[in-house]
């Protein structure tokens, strides 16, 4: 007898449905065809088990199982489910007339429990573009996979409840989840606020532009300044997701399985904070079954390298192409994939190897050639894609013992979104861009272009800051940032002189200053 169940591959962020066939015959032996990789050819002794333990036995006859497309690789154990049910209804112990109306996936332990699997809203979307009536998966997956519409999705806590479902012996309700109330509940629900700061003002002006603008930003000081302090804030100011841009997030986080338990949509923008100790594969992506790295899973986000100058060089430079492509493709001899990456770089550094240098309370004991070469390790291409380099300086013990809090997320948040409107209509018939960081040179000039006085004061500040030619557009591109925020349509002298103060690096005499 042969039968149909239909599950699916997830290959990257694609989804593949894949067709299993189930013949039985006379014989003994057990078949599986169609590149399955080792959970796969291993869910045979699970199977057995399984249904063992409630009271069916696997069949003994010849079995041959095909997996279709037969070309394409299939990874992982979410296909027990199927396998196991094919096998049943191939060795008439339950009905099949509902079999190809419903894609299954789940993991089946030995007990017949179902186990939750990576994928599941991706899975889901897929059974939707294909027609079918639902999809059924493990009680863990049902909210993640439930947020798609105009498809019945069932979760099954066992391997019995899933067999009586398709028997129709026992009715289940499908989830049901108002998607739009729970993603908007959450949305300005934020645990760090910057009012915990004291201080630091002008740093928290350069987040403010950082977040208005999208620019990337770097900050140097010595320990203890607040730099993870503050940067750990940064996602309370930024600008809301968007219901498109929350389901984009929601499905690399499921794909890596980095979705908590009862988790529906992703609804606050994703931070990311990898030791410095990451491998290059952890931090792009890939692997041997691929799956998304640290800048992915801080797509529509933050990914924030603390004390930067400890990353390995070879692993820094592998951000170059991800910073300004916003994807990254990853090619190996079995697959290629690609996954989105449009995130925001905030990193944060010492000065210096002893740490201490520009601090007034402590002595740096490093000589300018040292400091040279501690900031070295940040390569000029990398450098070049950071828009905003901040120093800081510790906070001053008068203002650390001020009573009065400082201005809460909530505010500053509420100026971030209106520079991002102002951005967004400015782009909106411009495919890719969204917001001043991502301008490109034509638009710079025609967006950004100073005026007479404008250019005579960046020229004075090339000259006499020593600023290399790379800062002159980032410049630019901060100043029509900080124009937005102050609600100016064109660009004008002050927006150019706070936009020159955030190029500490590129100043050519910044490891001399005060040695």
């Amino acid at each position: 007898m042969l039968v149909k169940t239909f599950s699916a591959a997830v290959n990257g962020l694609e989804v593949t449905t894949v067709r299993i066939e189930v013949s039985i015959t006379r014989g003994v032996q057990y078949h599986l065809t169609g590149l399955g990789d080792e959970a796969v050819r291993e869910s045979r002794d699970r199977i057995t088990a399984a249904l063992q333990n409630n009271g069916y036995k696997f069949p003994v006859a010849d079995v041959t199982v095909n997996m279709a497309p037969a070309d394409l690789r299939k990874e992982g154990s979410g296909f027990d489910l199927p396998l196991a049910i094919g096998i049943l209804a191939g060795n008439d112990n339950m009905q099949c007339e509902m079999l190809a109306d419903y894609m299954l996936v789940g993991e089946l332990g030995l007990d017949g429990k179902l186990q939750p699997v990576r994928g599941a809203l991706p899975i889901a979307i897929r059974a939707r573009a294909e027609k079918f009536k639902g999809l059924i998966v493990p009680k863990q997956n049902v909210r993640e996979a439930a947020v798609v519409n105009q498809l019945d999705v069932y979760g099954m806590e066992t391997l019995t409840e899933v067999i009586d479902f398709l028997n129709g012996s026992t009715q289940f309700e499908p989830m049901r989840i108002d998607t739009r109330r729970e993603f908007y509940e959450h949305q300005t629900k934020f645990e760090l606020d910057f009012a915990d700061v004291r201080g630091q003002e002008s740093v928290k002006r350069a987040l403010e532009v950082a977040a208005a603008g999208g620019h990337n930003l770097i900050m140097i000081g010595p320990p203890g300044s607040g730099k993870s302090m503050m940067a750990k804030r940064l996602p309370g100011i930024l600008p809301p997701l968007s219901l498109a841009e929350s389901l984009e997030t929601t499905q690399i986080h499921s794909v890596a399985g980095k979705l908590g338990r009862n988790m529906s949509l992703i609804s606050q923008r994703p931070f990311r904070s990898p030791h410095h100790t990451i491998s290059q594969v952890a931090l792009v992506g890939g692997g041997t079954n691929p799956q998304p790295g640290e800048i992915s899973l801080a797509h529509n986000g933050v990914l924030f390298a603390d004390e930067l100058t400890e990353f390995s060089k070879q692993t820094l430079e592998v951000l170059r192409q991800p910073l300004e492509d916003r994807k990254i493709s990853i090619s190996r001899a079995k697959y290629s994939v690609e996954f989105p990456a449009s995130f925001m770089f905030v990193a944060s550094c010492n000065p210096c190897p002893c740490g201490y240098y520009g601090d007034p309370t402590h002595h740096c004991v490093c000589t300018p050639g040292q400091i040279q070469r501690y900031l070295g390790k940040i390569s000029g291409p990398l450098l070049d894609r950071i828009d905003i380099q901040c120093e800081i300086t510790p906070v001053p013990f008068n203002d650390i013992s001020k009573a009065q809090p400082g201005e809460p997320s909530a505010a500053i948040r509420e100026r971030v979104i209106k520079a991002r409107q102002v951005q967004e209509n400015r782009f909106k018939n411009v495919h890719g861009v969204y917001c001043n960081a991502q301008m490109s040179e034509r638009m710079i000039h025609e967006y950004a272009e100073p005026d007479e006085a404008g250019i005579n004061l960046l020229r004075m500040a090339m000259e006499r800051l020593k600023l290399s030619a790379r800062a002159y557009n980032r410049i630019l591109k901060v100043a029509r940032t900080i124009a937005d925020l102050e609600g100016t349509p064109h660009v004008q002298s002050h927006h150019l002189a706070e936009a020159i103060g955030y190029r500490n690096l590129d100043r050519g005499d910044w490891a001399e200053r005060g040695v």
